[in-house]
């Protein structure tokens, strides 16, 4: 009976948490088709506005007890270092240098917020979007110091530019501003002004990321892409989950709520914020060839770093789809956690 109801939710799960983020990015990929529209734009507004207010005003107002965060983010940060070495090295062994830094961050960062949470609070309740919430912070200082960092290393080749970037990245203050308000015990109230126009701001950064998303899918040629991202959807498809599990196993969350949720959102697709990164930051076109040599004869066109984690992004949402679904099951049938 357990069985054939965690069965019975699948509709369920699919309808509240999956199918409005993949209409959101089929809006922008249809708006795409009838108008030609600049992503960059719309990537800049999202870093430097939008983002920075999501990331303060879910800080200030998470709630989750102190042993749990630190054993979370251990699993969290040690998750996203395992997968990102893991894509590295499979992006060096097949010589794709130019897209080495975009596949690594594809692989290692799943998408924890537009439909980690809902996923997550759907299927573990308020435990499962503390949890979801959390790692989107971390994914957020990771990738707007280490990301931003090696997509500007790679594209302007010096360390003092990446470094510059990194510096000047709103959500990184955002992060230090959320950090001393708590500290200080001076958080806006809770209901007030400033926290719903930060709510306001901030919750709007999530269709924008799926617009752009659907805007830069239907400017790919993913009849020339999706061969050349195929290795890494494999690692986010199918390893992920299983490194997520030993992770979760080697760290002991000790939650079993916190603990299921963390393996059900690093098997969720890849992230949308390292596509908006690859915009901004990003190089124009990677090259296939070894060490910048230039493609060899046979070898495919190259590939810029935004169209490749865009199409392991299209891919990984809808392959991810039974793998999470799966995952969510056998949470409620008490094999994880």
């Amino acid at each position: 009976m357990q069985v054939l109801d965690a069965l019975g939710s699948i509709p369920s799960v699919f309808l509240s948490s999956v199918a409005p983020p993949l209409a959101i990015a089929l809006a922008g990929y249809l708006l795409g088709r009838v108008r030609e529209v600049d992503t960059e734009p719309l990537s800049t507004v999202t870093v430097y506005v939008l983002l920075p207010a999501l990331v303060f005003e879910t800080l200030v107002t998470l709630e989750v007890g102190v042993g749990t965060v630190t054993a979370a983010v251990g699993a969290m940060v040690g998750f996203t270092a395992v997968m990102g070495a893991l894509s590295w090295a499979v992006s060096r062994a097949r010589g794709r240098e130019g897209t080495v830094v975009g596949a690594a961050m594809a692989a290692a960062f799943p998408n924890t917020g537009n439909f980690g949470i809902p996923v997550a609070t759907f299927a573990f309740g308020a435990a499962g979007r503390s949890t979801a919430v959390l790692f989107v912070l971390v994914q957020n200082l990771l990738l707007y110091t280490v990301g931003v960092y090696l997509l500007t290393r790679g594209g302007e080749g010096s360390d003092r530019a990446a470094l510059g970037r990194v510096a000047r990245q709103p959500v990184v203050y955002a992060l230090l501003a959320a950090g001393a308000a708590v500290t200080l015990g001076v958080v806006p109230p809770e209901g007030g002004t400033a926290m719903d126009t930060l709510r306001l701001v901030g919750d709007a950064s999530i269709p924008v990321f799926l617009v752009v998303l659907g805007l830069q899918v239907e400017s790919m040629d993913l009849a020339a892409t999706v061969r050349e991202t195929l290795p890494t959807v494999g690692l986010k498809l199918l390893v992920a989950p299983l490194v997520a599990v030993a992770v979760a196993l080697l760290v002991d969350i000790g939650d079993p709520a916190v603990t299921a949720a963390f393996v059900v959102l690093a098997a969720g697709p890849s992230a949308v914020i390292p596509l908006v990164l690859s915009i901004e930051f990003g190089d124009g076109a990677s090259d296939p060839g070894e060490d910048g040599a230039g493609p060899t004869e046979g070898a495919p066109a190259a590939v810029s770093t935004a169209d490749y984690v865009g199409t392991v992004v299209f891919l990984t949402i809808l392959g991810s789809l039974p793998v999470v679904t799966g995952l969510v099951l056998l949470a409620e049938l008490g094999v994880l956690g």
